[in-house]
């Protein structure tokens, strides 16, 4: 009997050192309860039977039954990092993380954990404490029993959202970091060019926006301009009229204006025009206003007071829609209007003249592109007895072709 109880005792005796040996050092330090073992257990014979092996029940012992995946995840801990002066993460080393190395798993190192029989970390918080619920990762409350680990929370937000477009401006910007590295002269003079090229700079621009022939008539007509100055004050230089190769020039005018925006969208300009031609010529001072309307409308209208106290005015539009990256259709029209008639000039009062066309061009460039079109262009009015008296006619649609450019 004595040497049949030895022989049961055996493997207990052989099972608990080695599974010890076994073990991951870092896990010497954690608290492992062991199962209470039943009472009044009998070994029998058969369980000695060299042949046959002995059932693994629950009573092993619990080295025995940790499972393969809690030891990989305690062998992956001698690798993972952990911040300078955490006393309770024993058995961790202050490396480079290992790779693979499992976060749920690696928190069973942790001091104030403990490891039961399946091998599984449990926390000694009570559930009650974790945010969550989720198996195997602790709360907020278990998180702040880590030394040394970071717990800081995110950006906060505002209380009160905001009021965009109503506060006054923030201060200008006196101190510049890079004036400690290089000469401030010299990023003062970078900075003031910065801002020169970024608004402040001058341009100039010369626009053909019609020069075209007219088949009706046989003649031809032109209206450009040419511009220098900021995106605030600009000096404009405009020339329009129109001729035939028998009878020369017949009406044109030259200005000169002065233009200053004052709104992101529109100028007013103001100055003198100069007609020039066959027929009496007058001086004008010239008022108006120029710019994009909704929709995209570039819009224009100009009141003239000429030396001898004639009011004439002008309203201009036109649109550029374009079709392709390269068609591009134009629709425009020209009101003309005067206050009184003026006989010498031939211009009677009210609507003078209507001029509605249309014009298809081709961009070839950007800065050059013929076109083709229809020109509707009217005398209304005492301007058509005029014109009759002089032995013109009152007008009428053309075809037109011609270039429009700019440089």
């Amino acid at each position: 009997m004595k040497a049949a109880l030895l022989l049961a005792l055996a493997p207990f005796a052989f099972a608990s050192p080695a599974a010890a040996a076994g073990m991951d050092p870092s896990m010497r330090g954690m608290s492992m309860p062991m199962p209470a073992a039943k009472t009044g257990a009998k070994p029998t014979a058969k369980a000695a039977h060299p042949r046959k092996p002995r059932r693994r029940t629950k009573h092993a012992h619990p080295s025995a039954l940790v499972s393969s995946d809690a030891t990989h995840g305690m062998a992956a801990m001698r690798g993972m990092v952990t911040p300078a002066g955490s006393a309770g993460m024993a058995g961790m080393h202050h490396g480079q993380p290992a790779p693979g190395a499992a976060s749920g798993q690696g928190m069973a190192a942790m001091s104030g954990m403990t490891m039961p029989a399946k091998g599984r970390p449990e926390s000694s918080t009570p559930p009650s404490a974790t945010a969550g619920g989720g198996q195997g990762k602790p709360g907020m409350a278990g998180m702040a029993d880590m030394k040394g680990m970071n717990m800081s929370s995110g950006p906060t937000v505002p209380a009160a959202e905001e009021q965009v477009g109503h506060e006054p401006p923030p201060a200008p910007i006196t101190d510049h970091a890079a004036d400690r590295v290089f000469d401030p002269a010299a990023m003062a003079a970078a900075r003031a060019e910065l801002r020169h090229e970024h608004g402040g700079e001058a341009w100039s621009m010369v626009m053909l926006n019609l020069a075209e022939y007219q088949a009706r008539t046989g003649g031809y007509r032109w209206e450009g301009e040419a511009s220098f100055g900021g995106d605030i004050n600009r000096v404009y230089l405009k020339s329009e009229g129109e001729g035939s190769g028998r009878l020369g020039v017949g009406a044109a005018e030259i200005q000169a204006l002065y233009s200053r925006a004052f709104t992101p969208y529109f100028n007013l300009q103001a100055g003198v025009r100069q007609d020039i031609g066959p027929s009496p010529r007058r001086t004008y001072a010239a008022v108006g206003f120029e710019g994009l309307s909704p929709y995209l409308f570039e819009v224009s209208g100009t009141a003239f007071l000429s030396s001898h106290g004639e009011l004439l005015g002008r309203l201009e539009g036109y649109e550029d829609f374009r079709i392709t990256q390269r068609w591009i259709l134009q629709p425009r029209a020209e009101l003309n209007l005067a206050a009184q008639s003026v006989p010498e000039t031939g211009i009677g009062a009210g609507l003078s003249n209507l001029e509605l066309g249309l014009r298809l061009r081709y961009e070839l460039k950007r800065e050059f592109a013929p076109y083709v079109g229809i020109s509707y262009d009217q005398k209304m009015g005492r301007t058509a007895d005029f014109a009759r008296l002089r032995g013109e006619g009152p007008g009428g649609a053309s075809f037109v072709a011609g270039i429009r450019m700019w440089f």
